[in-house]
């Protein structure tokens, strides 16, 4: 029987919808909470569901995978990965698979604080956080850091809030009129994104693709130029098996050509924004993913591709007549 997949709130991710209906001989399957979410009308059919916060909604997203024979189920934004992983049981007791990381994992990709302090803890160099203006600025008398900072949601996405801070007058301002902030030291050098798939079945980081970013739109890269570097592939591959992520991650990185020395941003336990890239230069994860649906594992095949491919992400439109909206 042909492998059908759920694309859980699709929103605008057309192409990550388009990469799986291209590579399956099953059905794949979209929803967003809204009929204007364009990414559904690229999938084989529409599901238009509530909120993830409404009451009874796993329960609307089981009942479409036991109705559509689904085998595995992905969600593309931050918020909804805990909540699957949360359920996972619930949906392999019917026979689908959750494509996401651990609960724990989910949560603490989630909350950038957390996310530091593991990071701290593994010793892999990361952007110092503090989670409070005092203890920002005991560390600033101290001389360990200065202006500029970042200000950002402990826990957020898309970008959304962040605000590069220059003084403690604005640094004030905005822990004055927004909770749950927290400051990140300026992280200096080139910004880098990896896209990475951990085998579902052997645990095992069986791909990673290096994209150089070039611009950021909206809290995802917009134009972008691939790359290697086969000791960063490495210290990647050791890091999400040792950790026990699962399935496809976006890492963001930063390189500091002074100290020669890669910084580890943030973790998103899910396709990204600048996944595109990869795909367009033969790094399919959809592939990787309908394999392991199957029962199969994937081998290891990390950097295959070329360097020096540029992506450029431009605007594009989908028409509907009234009638034809998805209900």
């Amino acid at each position: 029987m042909p492998t059908n997949i759920l694309i859980l709130s699709s929103g605008t991710r057309n192409k990550v919808v388009q990469y799986f209906k291209r590579e399956m001989a099953g059905k794949v399957f979209a929803t967003d909470c809204s009929n204007l979410g364009p990414a559904v009308y690229d999938a084989d059919e529409a599901k238009i569901v509530p909120r993830i916060d409404a009451p009874g909604y796993i329960d609307e997203i089981l009942s479409i995978c036991k109705k559509e024979n689904i085998k595995g189920v992905l969600s593309l934004i931050d918020p909804e990965l805990s909540l699957i992983a949360k359920n996972a049981d619930r949906f392999e007791a019917i026979g689908v698979t959750p494509i996401v990381s651990s609960y724990e994992l989910c949560e603490t990709s989630l909350d950038k604080f957390r996310m530091y302090d593991m990071l701290c803890k593994l010793g892999i160099p990361t952007g110092v956080c503090y989670p409070s203006i005092d203890i920002f600025e005991a560390s600033r008398q101290a001389g360990e850091v200065d202006y500029p900072v970042f200000v950002k949601p402990q826990k957020g996405s898309a970008s959304i809030n962040i605000n590069e801070v220059r003084s403690k007058e604005m640094l004030t301002a905005l822990f004055h009129d927004y909770d749950g902030l927290m400051i990140q030291e300026y992280m200096r050098g080139q910004e880098y994104g990896a896209d990475v798939y951990i085998d579902l079945i052997s645990g095992k980081c069986v791909s990673i693709f290096l994209k150089k970013k070039i611009k950021m739109r909206a809290g995802e890269t917009d134009k972008s130029v691939s790359c290697h570097d086969e000791n960063l592939f490495f210290q990647i591959s050791e890091f999400v098996e040792n950790v026990g992520y699962r399935g496809m991650i976006d890492i963001d990185l930063f390189y500091n050509e002074d100290e020669d020395k890669w910084y580890l941003s943030e973790v998103n336990p899910r396709f990204g924004g600048g996944y595109p890239h990869a795909y367009e230069c033969g790094v399919n994860f959809p592939k990787l993913v309908i394999n392991n649906l199957e029962g199969r594992e994937n081998p290891v095949n990390i950097g295959d591709y070329r360097d020096g491919i540029y992506m450029m992400k431009y605007n594009e439109l989908k028409m509907i007549p009234e009638e034809n909206l998805a209900q």
